[in-house]
């Protein structure tokens, strides 16, 4: 006999768990605790389950008897009620995060799990904070060309024309994951492609004349700020690493026994780990330096908390204390400064000189069948460039054949 919304209301709390049966499979389980559930007994392809339809009285007799027919509507069309349950559980939880903002945490999240580089998440995040004020609160469905267009206006019109290209870049790749997990039909980045403006190529400042390198090496001996930020530019200039590997470094990743500093692959910008062999120099620096920070995390941790790497902006300001502008020297400079000396000398194999700088070949071919790392000749070449520099450094010229050979 088919329940009664009162047989349901009343029923009472027993030594044991039973079952008051309603009908076709549908029966309310009264536990000791006093729980009342909703349970639906059914087969499938020759076997029983069960299925939970909610908890009384948040679910009424007749919503539970709404859910029974649901489910066994699904078993007609042989699906099985249990996984359309699931399925439509994990929609619910994607539809309830529309919002530009909500979404594009979540592909962050998804991304970070991947592997990407904290440097990169950061660059990402920054890039996004540009787009959260106009867009962040808007369903992401809902939001039209011209509202993204403005955002990347507002950023062209602080002047950071790459910028808003980047970030163009980035928030269609929010889009297409909303279009890949149900919340959003169209890409419309995609159509402002052209809308926004090319800016013309400048390269990053770089000192590469012999004579003016050694005048930069002098002039980094001389600097009178604090230590660790005189060894940074320092090392920066030995091992040519970019400055956000270098400020991130970790004295775990350092083996001064080894001479090798191993950059682990979630730091990189092509997320692959990195090994830099560190000559006479480069030992002499970092040893002095492990007596000033050796006790914490970070090679060069920040001035305020020993927790935080050194800020992204203080080896450029220590160039600009020595009177080198932007348009001058940079810290990213020191890599463009190594690899045009290093390969006018054509001692070295360009391939090393890539490798060291952690460059990934461009050709996919190419770099299937180049997987040497020419670990032992970029030994050579690293102390060989910092012996280089010890000499410009001494006399501001290039000594012949002072690179050393292959």
């Amino acid at each position: 006999m088919p329940l009664s919304a009162l047989a349901v209301s009343k029923a009472q709390v027993r030594d044991k768990a039973y079952k008051l049966n309603d009908a076709d499979g549908l029966y309310l389980l009264v536990t000791p605790q006093g729980g009342r559930y909703w349970r639906l007994n059914y087969r499938l392809s020759g076997r029983y389950k069960t299925l939970a339809l909610g908890v009384y009285p948040k679910v009424s007799l007749a919503d539970a008897r709404a859910a029974r027919d649901k489910a066994r509507r699904a078993l007609a069309a042989g699906e099985d009620p249990f996984a359309r349950k699931k399925r439509d559980k994990l929609i619910a939880s994607l539809s309830s995060a529309t919002t530009f903002k909500d979404i594009a945490e979540e592909w962050l999240a998804k991304v970070e799990k991947e592997g990407r580089a904290e440097i990169t998440l950061g660059k990402i995040r920054w890039l996004l904070d540009f787009a959260y004020p106009l867009i962040g609160d808007r369903p992401i469905a809902n939001i039209l060309p011209l509202e993204l267009l403005a955002v990347l206006r507002s950023v062209e019109g602080r002047g950071r024309y790459e910028s808003a290209r980047r970030l163009r870049s980035v928030c269609g790749r929010v889009f297409r994951y909303a279009i890949a997990t149900g919340r959003a039909h169209h890409d419309i980045s995609s159509a402002l492609r052209d809308a926004l403006i090319t800016p013309k190529v400048t390269h990053r400042a770089a000192i590469t004349d012999p004579v003016e390198v050694g005048v930069l090496l002098r002039a980094i001996d001389d600097f009178t700020g604090h230590a660790t930020t005189r060894a940074g530019l320092k090392l920066a200039a030995h091992l040519f690493v970019r400055p956000g590997e270098l400020r991130h470094a970790e004295w775990s990743e350092i083996d001064l026994d080894a001479a090798v500093w191993t950059i682990p692959a979630n730091k990189m910008k092509m997320r692959r780990p990195h090994r830099v062999p560190l000559s006479i120099q480069a030992l002499g620096i970092l040893s002095d330096l492990r007596g000033i920070t050796g006790s914490g995390q970070y090679v060069f941790p920040s001035f305020y908390t020993m927790r935080r790497p050194m800020s992204e902006n203080t080896l450029n300001q220590a160039l600009r204390r020595l009177g080198y502008t932007g348009e001058e020297m940079t810290s990213h400079g020191f890599r463009a400064m190594a690899s045009t000396l290093l390969n006018e000398t054509g001692k070295w194999h360009p391939d090393a000189i890539e490798r060291q700088l952690a460059h990934v070949e461009g050709n996919n071919v190419r770099r299937a069948y180049a997987r040497g790392e020419h670990w032992d000749e970029r030994v050579r070449m690293m102390q060989s460039w910092s012996d280089q520099l010890d000499q410009l450094r001494s006399s501001g010229k290039v000594l012949k054949g002072a690179f050393g050979r292959r």
